[in-house]
């Protein structure tokens, strides 16, 4: 889903007040949880007109939803995800994965997803917005750094979106994600992060083949090769 500032009754969005509007309902969502969360609030704490604020966006839950695609297209834009695509595909993968891990490891993060969790009531809805802004945004975009490195023969990944969901699994299934609840030092170690993602990272690589110097793909060992 890509990020847009929604405007109404053709009037021509101001892109500098719809981010300062933005960032003023991430914070409050996070502070207080959506049902809590106001547009009198909001105007108060963006220092604007309630009416800037329909100038922008529809209702409370569009302005969810490009609250929390915000931050996440902020992480994972295309060019981010893109550039360097003809380095290395382990180092490619390697930076991807690494941000797959520490985002959801982000305080602000957590809350925002715990916010979802508790709101009985919208759960469903906010959920639906949560995934399409956040996590589907992020395959889409894994899955074009997969075709490039297919293009280029760095990787053999006949089916792209199954793979990126795939490999986005391997990380959304850190044990270190549930450490964060009690220990959030050790989750955050750039040892324990960079151990995990490098073998997340070679698993994935053994399952799609490597490049030989003539070109060829070269399987993942299979148990017959196993001395």
């Amino acid at each position: 889903m890509t990020e847009k500032i929604q405007g109404r009754r053709g009037r021509p969005a101001n892109e500098a007040l719809g981010q300062t509007i933005v960032e003023a309902a991430r914070e409050l969502f996070v502070e207080l949880g959506f049902q809590a969360t106001t547009l009198d609030k909001l105007a108060q704490r963006a220092k604007i007109s309630k009416l800037s604020i329909y100038r922008h966006f529809e209702n409370k839950k569009a302005l969810f939803s490009a609250a929390i695609a915000a931050g996440c297209h902020q992480l994972f834009a295309p060019q981010i995800l893109l550039e360097g695509v003809d380095g290395s595909a382990e180092d490619q993968l390697m930076a991807v994965g690494s941000l797959l891990l520490r985002t959801p490891l982000r305080s602000d993060v957590r809350s925002v997803e715990a916010m979802v969790m508790a709101d009985k009531t919208n759960q469903k809805s906010l959920s639906k917005l949560h995934f399409e802004a956040g996590p589907a945004h992020v395959i889409v975009q894994t899955e074009a750094l997969l075709r490039q490195l297919h293009a280029k023969a760095l990787l053999n990944v006949p089916d792209p979106l199954r793979s990126a969901r795939l490999f986005a699994a391997l990380f959304k299934g850190s044990d270190l994600l549930m450490i964060a609840r009690f220990d959030q030092a050790r989750a955050e170690d750039d040892n324990e992060i960079e151990s995990y993602c490098r073998s997340a990272v070679a698993m994935f690589i053994a399952a799609h083949g490597r490049n030989d110097h003539v070109g060829r793909y070269l399987p993942a060992p299979s148990s017959k090769d196993k001395i």
